[in-house]
């Protein structure tokens, strides 16, 4: 008889949820990997805007912020420009900093749009709240910005650049600033959006109180469809556009 017996353990099943994660945070290591985005005494301001990406970003960074190396330091702000009709609940916001250990910044500013009559309002919000960003981080010590734009909005944007700039820029993983001693940094570069959105709708993220009123009349919105329907023609497209991206990229 033998002194012991062994037993197959059953693996607990994961849920919906912990497998998104584990996809997710998969992606989001090896963008930090890749692209050197992580480096040691690094303050890191993330841009939260309350969508589902730039709050799956502060869960992300938070939980790196607790591992030794690289040694990071992480905090969040959030702008609100006062004259757009455009706001998340701000007490919800401040919750899930909290839950995840991340001090939150609220900031306001404002815009004159008079002063160029030739940009758009969301041209000159979008702006406005960049500044804003830039010039917080800049004053208060931090040396990069972590901006919660994953792939699609990646690709999406080489395709706008494309039709309408001839051009074959695009949002990069890591950006050093001209006029700010900031580097932007994009650390879900390689995550694909439909999982985010995924992983929102498990753990029940909080939405907008009122979404931006120009973003479905915008090209980024048409252009979305389009890199959509280049997915269907051929669900490798995003890996084809992605690995051109980056051979253009290496060879400047």
């Amino acid at each position: 008889m033998p002194l012991f017996r062994h037993y197959k353990l059953k693996k607990m099943k994961k849920s919906k949820a912990d497998i998104l994660e584990s996809s997710i945070r998969k992606q989001f290591n090896k963008g930090c990997v890749d692209y050197h985005l992580l480096e040691d005494g690094d303050r890191i301001l993330i841009g939260l805007s309350g969508g589902k990406d730039s709050l799956e970003l502060v869960r992300l960074l938070s939980t790196r912020a607790k591992i030794w190396k690289p040694r990071i330091h992480v905090e969040a702000a959030h702008i609100i420009i006062e004259n757009i009709p455009y706001e998340s609940e701000v007490e919800y916001l401040k919750e899930f900093c909290k839950e995840s250990g991340v001090k939150l910044h609220i900031i306001r500013n404002t815009f004159d749009e008079t002063t160029d009559r030739r940009k758009s309002k969301c041209f000159l919000c979008s702006w406005t709240r960049r500044k804003t960003l830039f010039e917080y981080a800049s004053t208060n010590g931090f040396n990069k910005i972590a901006l919660g734009h994953h792939m699609d909005d990646i690709l999406t944007t080489l395709l706008m650049n494309l039709t309408f700039e001839s051009s074959l820029n695009t949002m990069m993983p890591s950006l050093k600033m001209q006029h700010y001693p900031i580097t932007i940094i994009r650390p879900l570069c390689l995550v694909e959006e439909k999982h985010i959105a995924a992983l929102a709708e498990e753990l029940h993220f909080r939405k907008q109180n009122k979404l931006c009123p120009y973003e479905k009349e915008s090209k980024r919105a048409e252009m979305e469809n389009i890199f959509r329907e280049l997915e269907r023609l051929n669900p490798e497209a995003r890996y084809s556009m992605w690995s051109a991206l980056m051979k253009n990229h290496a060879n400047k």
